[in-house]
């Protein structure tokens, strides 16, 4: 029988392979398997009546001596502070299963909130001694990165078709893309140590691949135009040309996530089925290792975006005035109310005070530059975007192509490539998002996407 069923019929963990040397032992002697499964159930819920049995004998021995332990009481270890009013009940739900876990020290919940695997899309954690990766994300060190053009904005109009060709060309998008057809391009990060983690050392040749390359689901590269209502960074006030990325860890980074999400389980394996994918790993232990290889692919996540820009730089021609870039799908080591803890962000960004970053909106309204206001309730954080208020399926079994089409004339955007569940309607009013957040972030700059290039309708989302 397997580990599974063992566990189902009452088999401590400790006991297991004690009970598959004897259902062997049965099935030798020529035992069927429901004749099997009710010996072991008897034998579970009584193992004093059984300790004779020349078959089951060490098993009903084994469960005499360690009794079922009772589950584990979760109680509540902090209070979570909430940003914003259009957050959905689940996403609440599982911010309350983070706020029970014994190494959780603090928590915070931003208004672009959504629910997500673990902790929530938008959900920020704080942890002492622990790691979890779940609450990290699947798409390690998703992140956006803003450069800003010495070019007017009109100049996306006068001469549109260039810069659509521009994100044709250096770009490549969705699930498995890489540079099949030419040399990946170079960077440093390839250079760096892969042999660090067993699970790094196998990807290294996956990541050059994928290098320079964006995901499917949300991610994205935009041409549009940013101003500046007043003098900021050195950059005058006026509107500019710029372009945002917004990709992660590609390929690798998932498969990080997928090995040490399941060490983690492994390593808990009574929590409870709604805390189960909150499993952590202790810092002085493997989660040293996953520490370790989260920060190779936030080394890697930046060289992907590092190379975009550069294409696009290169084949746009213009000097740069200004850029910014953050991640929101990562894990810090700071020191919040005089303690170091773990701070998870998935899909939170960074917002201590003076810190920059860029919080997009959609494919048809606006993203900001922001400066961080450094609100300690919000572990310094903000929102990492808009937020989805409606799910993937939902967003195709309510929309149109037509109806999207038709919207994006309106804005004036226009759309290379893009999915369906990709739609502005899927998406919560940045506007009051941003109003929401108003003591975390204050606006420096607004970008309006007019040109957007995303995978292709049909692509399984990587977010």
């Amino acid at each position: 029988m397997k580990k599974r069923e063992l566990t189902k019929l009452g088999v401590p963990a400790d006991a297991i392979r004690i009970a598959v040397a004897a259902c062997s032992a049965a099935g030798k002697a020529g035992r069927k398997r429901d004749e099997i499964r009710a010996a072991l159930q008897r034998i579970c819920d009584r193992p004093d009546e059984h300790l004779d049995d020349p078959i089951f004998g060490d098993l009903a021995a084994a469960l005499q001596r360690k009794p079922a332990t009772p589950p584990r009481v979760y109680t509540r270890q902090a209070e979570y502070a909430c940003w914003g009013d259009e957050i959905d009940a689940q996403a609440h739900a599982q911010m309350e299963n983070a706020c029970v876990l014994p190494v959780t020290v603090a928590a915070a919940l931003m208004p672009d909130a959504h629910v997500g695997y673990g902790l929530p899309i938008g959900g920020v954690l704080a942890t002492e001694g622990a790691v979890i990766p779940y609450a990290v994300g699947v798409d390690i060190a998703c992140r956006v990165r803003l450069t800003v053009f010495d070019l007017p904005p009109q100049q996306l109009i006068a001469h549109e078709d260039r810069f659509k060709r521009i994100l044709e060309d250096q770009t490549r998008f969705g699930i498995g893309s890489a540079w099949r057809d030419t040399r990946p391009p170079e960077h440093e990060v390839m250079d760096a140590d892969w042999l660090v983690t067993p699970v790094t050392a196998s990807l290294r040749d996956l990541a050059w691949r994928q290098l320079g390359t964006s995901g499917s689901g949300n991610h994205f590269v935009e041409f549009g135009e940013i101003t500046f209502e007043h003098d900021a960074h050195g950059i005058p006030a006026g509107a500019y040309v710029a372009v945002v990325s917004h990709s992660g860890s590609r390929g690798a980074g998932a498969k990080v996530c997928q090995h040490y999400s399941r060490l983690a389980g492994s390593l808990h394996p009574d929590l409870p089925k709604h805390l189960q994918h909150l499993a952590w790993l202790p810092m002085d232990g493997e989660g040293a290792e996953y520490w370790a290889a989260m920060e190779l692919m936030g080394r890697y996540a930046h060289a992907n975006h590092d190379v975009i820009h550069r294409k696009i730089r290169k084949a746009v021609g213009a000097r740069v005035l200004f850029g910014v870039e953050n991640h929101h799908n990562y894990a810090w080591k700071e020191t919040h109310g005089g303690r170091e803890v773990i701070v998870h962000r998935k899909g939170a960004t960074p917002a201590g005070a003076g810190v920059l970053g860029y919080i997009p909106g959609s494919m048809i309204n606006p993203g900001y530059v922001v400066e961080g206001l450094g609100e300690a309730r919000s572990l310094d954080s903000a929102s990492h975007g808009a937020g989805r208020r409606l799910s993937r399926k939902k967003t195709r079994e309510s929309t149109r192509w037509s109806h999207v089409k038709s919207t994006l004339r309106e804005h004036g955007v226009s759309l290379l490539s893009a999915g369906l569940d990709e739609a502005p309607t899927a998406y919560k009013d940045i506007e009051s998002v941003m109003r929401a957040q108003a003591e975390l972030v204050r606006k420096i700059a607004r970008f309006q996407p007019r040109i957007v290039k995303m995978a292709p309708d049909g692509e399984r989302p990587e977010d």
